[in-house]
């Protein structure tokens, strides 16, 4: 029988650490601050928000926030990133996605200048993760990456396969993983029989919005399974495991909710003082 991993263990003992990070920064005059743009009607988004406002608190994190309506136009939205740019006392700025589907996303996170990307999204951040240096790490795969060294796993010549190829989770999740010297496979919608490469996973990362995609007879015995899939089925989140159909199988396993959703926040809140502490 698999095991579960506790992804709250995990974030709780992260804060601890962040905490500390902030009050070294603190006693040298510098107070982290994060600022957080919402641009949708999405009543998700308003709880992720609220999420990430709740953690600066808790952490002790400056943040504001910008609410725009469905009037908003894309000028008005990038005037303001333009500004939080420039402003020194403004260490990360996030724009909570989706936008309202008149505005361009891509035109209006690459507005955000690198040096604040906190999601990790920005063309240059991304292009640094693929080259291997150092950078801004997108939230979600830097949450999957911290819950592996949790279990510590080594990595170096596993197997790994991804599911899903986004530029927020499937792309930035096999560079991080290819940097610990794993074997990694991408799958999509397009791949020819998802079942032969899933099977054949170490690790395994689904990361495409279909509820209960992965069963019993697509995993490897003793793999460790990570589940990025949010799906909101009558009113209940589900993965995109079908996580107690697994279980018996796998070594480990993240559940939705309660695992990989965890730490995305707690990633975010790493980048932004990670981000401070280069000031």
């Amino acid at each position: 029988m698999g095991e579960i991993v506790n992804v709250k263990e995990i974030v709780e003992s992260k804060k601890v650490e962040l905490k500390r990070r902030i009050e070294n920064l603190k006693e040298k005059r510098i107070f982290p601050k994060l600022a957080l743009i919402l641009a949708n009607d999405d009543k998700a988004s308003r709880v992720y928000v609220g999420n990430k406002r709740k953690l600066c608190h808790e952490l002790g994190v400056l943040e504001e926030e910008y609410t725009f309506d469905e009037n908003v136009v894309e000028e008005e939205l990038i005037n303001v990133i333009k500004k939080l740019n420039k402003d020194d006392s403004v260490d990360g700025i996030l724009v909570q996605l989706p936008l309202y589907n008149h505005l361009n996303e891509s035109k209006i996170l690459d507005c955000i200048s690198p040096n604040k990307d906190v999601d990790g999204f920005h063309p240059l951040n991304l292009g640094k993760l693929m080259i291997g240096e150092k950078t801004t790490v997108s939230c979600t795969p830097k949450g999957v990456m911290t819950i592996l060294e949790s279990l510590n796993v080594n990595l170096s010549g596993k197997d790994a396969v991804i599911v899903g190829r986004s530029r927020i989770v499937g792309k930035p999740m096999a560079q991080l993983l290819l940097s610990k010297n794993a074997t990694v496979t991408t799958c999509h919608s397009k791949t020819k029989d998802l079942k032969e490469y899933t099977k054949k996973a170490d690790i395994l990362v689904v990361a495409v919005g279909v509820p209960h995609l992965i069963k019993k007879d697509m995993v490897k015995e003793g793999a460790i399974v990570l589940d990025v899939g949010i799906n909101r089925i009558d009113g209940k989140l589900q993965g995109d495991v079908d996580t107690q159909d697994v279980l018996e199988k796998v070594e480990y396993i993240t559940s939705v909710p309660g695992g990989v959703g965890l730490t995305t926040v707690i990633s975010l809140m790493e980048n932004l003082i990670e981000i401070a502490e280069r000031r």
